[in-house]
């Protein structure tokens, strides 16, 4: 006779629990607020619903769970619980007949915290809108409680992505006027997470709030210009994070620092300070770093990329001699001169910063397992064919190495790179000629000054980049230093109308 097995049990992460909440009717006395109410404050109940509890009744059931004194614990409907026990003592007190409250009574949710806050948040979130620090305290409360497969569950539930526990925590940094404005200005999880990672660099909330409005006049779902605004932004802290620990080394050596050349000039040409290449020593020597250390003019300015340029601050004083082709003083800068040289080096910095976004788009299409898309194929293949005269330059002082890392190939050798690349499948072959071509374009734009004159030829290649991200909806746009380059090479548009 066959018997059935029972199934072996099974280990791993518990599923979310299965709603089996009853439905009942309970003395507004015996409820309490649920200490994982989603709220963290809930108005007090006011006149108005006092009065609409007394004629009618709660009408709309309350979320409570029973907590194992004889109460229940209320997360969402508290108010209304409050003014059901105030209408109540009232009828009391008026010898009329008291009334009980209409309760979801959640027997699954006992001793699930996580699930409770999760719960409170939908409900308190889809039937009246919370506020944001309350939503982003509950999600996180609530995810962070959770294990793996119940995480995935409730994100997706709450439409957050997989990082969603991470990303309400840094979120919560900011101020709650903060939160308000990325809540109305558009700003899903992410990007409000993204938005508190960047808050210390001025106008960030401003520039990010402008980018997500040209995307969203865009249309096409895309996030092409808040993804270069996060970049710039992040380039930014970076430079500026550079910055602050150069100065901190200088101030750890107790080196003295100077500020900027033009703070100097109401000194006399004699009394300024001096950079050390244009002294020497007594016999005519080159006043090194080393050599100068223990002089007490030693002192430093930081340079555009924020290293050390050593000085003496009063050569004259120290006995230190100018060299003669340093002696005829140097031309001084006029206003507009100055503002073309600090609008030189941001837009160095710019292009820089840019890059990093190019590359990982072009990265992402050469590693796409989609077919490439046509205009890319057929750039990629007139540029083999035409062999632009900076081809030859990368191929001269360039390898396969260089071109793996598009393919999202990680090769410590030529030999490595080659063996990755040639096992890939015949179905990758136009991804494989795109990446060669990009490799050698993006070699063409290493400079970080290549955007003061831009050769036809690479700006097409970034002019293609712009159409392709345009028709992907908008993923990728061009920065504005990237669109001001290219500016001059647009194809003119040809003039419709009757004359």
């Amino acid at each position: 006779m066959a018997t059935a097995t029972p199934p072996a049990p099974t280990t791993g992460p518990a599923a979310p629990p299965e709603v089996q909440h009853v439905t009942q009717y309970l003395d507004p006395s015996l409820i309490v607020r649920d200490a994982c109410n989603a709220r963290e404050t809930d108005p007090a109940p006011d006149d108005k619903l006092i009065n609409s509890v007394k004629t009618l009744g709660v009408q709309e059931p309350i979320s409570v769970r029973p907590l194992g004194d004889g109460t229940y614990g209320a997360f969402k409907g508290w108010r209304r619980a409050q003014a059901a026990q105030i209408a109540n003592d009232t009828a009391a007190d008026e010898q009329r007949e008291q009334r009980p409250i209409p309760a979801f009574v959640h027997g699954e949710l006992v001793g699930q915290d996580d699930w409770t806050r999760f719960l409170s948040l939908v409900e308190n979130d889809h039937r009246e809108g919370m506020d944001a620090r309350d939503t982003l305290k509950a999600a996180e409360l609530s995810l962070v409680g959770m294990d793996e497969v119940q995480r995935k569950v409730a994100a997706k539930a709450l439409g957050l992505g997989r990082k969603a526990a991470q990303q309400v925590k840094r979120a919560q940094k900011l101020t709650d006027a903060e939160l308000r404005r990325a809540s109305a200005g558009g700003m899903d999880l992410e990007q409000t997470a993204q938005l508190a990672e960047v808050s210390e660099i001025r106008n960030a909330e401003r520039r990010l709030l402008a980018a997500l409005a040209r995307d969203q006049e865009e249309g096409k779902g895309g996030r092409g210009h808040w993804d270069q605004e996060i970049n710039a932004l992040h380039a930014e802290m970076a430079d500026n994070t550079k910055r602050d620990a150069a100065l901190q080394a200088l101030k750890d050596a107790d080196i003295p620092v100077l500020h900027s050349v033009y703070s100097y000039n109401h000194l006399p040409e004699k009394d300024r300070p001096r950079p050390l290449s244009e002294l020497m020593t007594n016999l005519g020597n080159t006043l090194t770093e080393e050599a100068h250390k223990g002089c007490a003019g030693h002192s430093a300015r930081l340079d555009d990329e924020h290293q050390p340029v050593w000085h003496c601050m009063e050569p004259a004083k120290y006995g230190h001699k100018v060299r003669p082709e340093a002696r005829q003083p140097k031309n001084k800068l006029s206003e507009k001169e100055r503002a073309e040289r600090a609008n030189t080096v941001a837009r160095n910095r710019a292009w820089k910063a840019a890059r990093t976004m190019r590359q990982n788009y072009i990265t992402a299409l050469a590693r796409s397992s989609k077919a490439l898309p046509e205009a890319a194929r057929v750039f990629a293949q007139t540029t083999l064919v035409t062999m632009p005269f900076f081809y030859a330059a990368f191929t001269d002082k360039n390898t396969v190495k260089e071109i793996a890392p598009y393919l999202g190939i990680t090769a410590d050798s030529y030999d490595e790179a080659v063996e990755a690349i040639t096992a890939l499948p015949k179905s990758k072959t136009a991804h494989v000629m795109f990446a060669q071509v990009a490799a050698a374009y993006e070699y063409a734009l290493r400079e970080n000054k290549a955007w003061a004159s831009l050769h036809p030829k690479t700006a097409q290649w970034l002019l293609l980049l712009e159409e392709l991200g345009k028709a992907d909806n908008g993923v990728y746009v061009l920065s504005e230093v990237e669109a001001d380059a290219v500016a001059s090479h647009r194809p003119k548009q040809k003039k419709t109308g009757a004359k």
